[in-house]
């Protein structure tokens, strides 16, 4: 049969999108030009390259001002690629993770970061935050919390001691996928993946798979290069990891809960990077720790209820002293340049035996 001629309209309409694209990318290397102008300022004044808050707000401007048909959440990524590929002309930013390529760790550092950085793949979360911390990277992303298996364990325990800041979040909606090297459920022996994963995927994976052992693994995308390697293995990991490794989807979203989402904290050394400025849309997050005595608990909560500080989450972990004692992990609303959070903090720190801010930083509204 033979092919239908173009329709004229449609012709004319592709010829004005090529038209806009043209112009947008003169408007973009317009916008490269003064920020690169900035860029130079700044080298001169010896400040900083990447401002969380600044770009926050760019941000919420644009979002508060965009009339046409684009979705509001469509805002965020494009700006932040925008502004990424904007920071690149000077120095990319070096951006440490939990690797190997695939993880969901990768998916949110370039989601916050956008994709002009210098990737920084590490073992462990301890080698994200070493890794940071030396200066080997400008920028560490680890995961905080999920919300169906709670608090990464391991992330808050190195916030306990670790000499970095946090400076911003970044959230993630995890969907998890069983990838196989071949195209089949048969002969599944083992499923491979990040501790994490395995417990999110826990109900699925005990009706359709119940007779596979479980094997923790460092990472998804560890998990996914095992089973790439050994065809009686399936991984649990995102699409991206499929496509690094060759793998098949069998099960898409596999995981317990269908909006699974994880947080993710961007750390960095006060060395290298001042902490944020308020942005209008602040966390501000803090370990403490109290004397083991009737009523301590209530009373290290008082000055936040004084001072109308809304308090957004609250974790305790033990302290490993053999004593009974816990630290207890809090977001409050606001940030400390906020009167009301100001005060509250300095009423609190006197009520603790242990106070440590781990960061003030603009909230993931995006």
């Amino acid at each position: 049969m033979p092919e239908a001629p173009p329709n004229p309209e449609l012709l004319a309409l592709r010829d004005r999108i090529d038209a806009v694209d043209r112009e947008v990318l003169a408007a973009l290397n317009r916008r490269a030009a003064l920020a690169q102008q900035v860029g130079e300022l700044k080298k001169q004044e010896g400040s900083v390259v990447f401002r969380p808050e600044r770009e926050a707000q760019v941000i919420d401007g644009l979002k508060a001002q965009n009339k046409g048909p684009l979705a509001p959440d469509s805002i965020a990524p494009i700006w932040r690629e925008i502004m990424s590929a904007c920071r690149a002309l000077e120095t990319p930013s070096r951006v440490a993770y939990l690797g190997p390529a695939g993880t969901f760790s990768e998916e949110a550092a370039l989601g916050y970061f956008g994709s002009s950085i210098v990737r920084v793949p590490c073992a462990s979360f301890d080698e994200v935050v070493r890794a940071t911390s030396a200066g080997a990277a400008d920028f560490g992303v680890v995961p905080v919390e999920n919300n169906t298996e709670g608090v990464v364990a391991r992330s808050l325990d190195l916030f306990l001691t670790m000499p970095l800041f946090i400076i911003g979040e970044t959230s993630l909606i995890v969907r998890h996928n069983l990838l196989r090297r071949t195209n089949t459920m048969a002969g599944i022996q083992g499923v491979v993946a990040h501790p994490q994963a395995l417990a999110q995927c826990h109900g699925w994976l005990s009706l359709n798979l119940p007779e596979a052992e479980r094997r923790p693994v460092a990472s998804n995308a560890e998990g996914a290069r095992l089973a790439a390697q050994d065809a009686a293995l399936v991984a649990i990991a995102g699409t991206r990891a499929a496509a690094e490794f060759g793998l098949h989807v069998l099960a898409p979203a596999i995981q317990d809960e269908a909006h699974n989402r994880t947080r993710f904290a961007i750390l960095t050394h006060p060395d290298r990077h001042p902490a944020p400025k308020p942005s209008g849309h602040d966390c501000t997050s803090l370990v403490v720790s109290v004397e083991n005595k009737p009523g301590a608990v209530h009373d290290m909560l008082v000055p936040l209820k004084r001072h109308g500080v809304s308090m957004s989450r609250f974790e305790s972990r033990p302290a490993r002293s053999g004593q009974w004692e816990y630290y207890f992990y809090i977001d409050v609303e606001g940030h400390p340049d906020d009167p009301k959070v100001g005060g509250a903090l300095r009423e609190l720190r006197e009520a603790c035996a242990f106070f440590k801010v781990l960061g003030a930083y603009p909230i993931d509204t995006h």
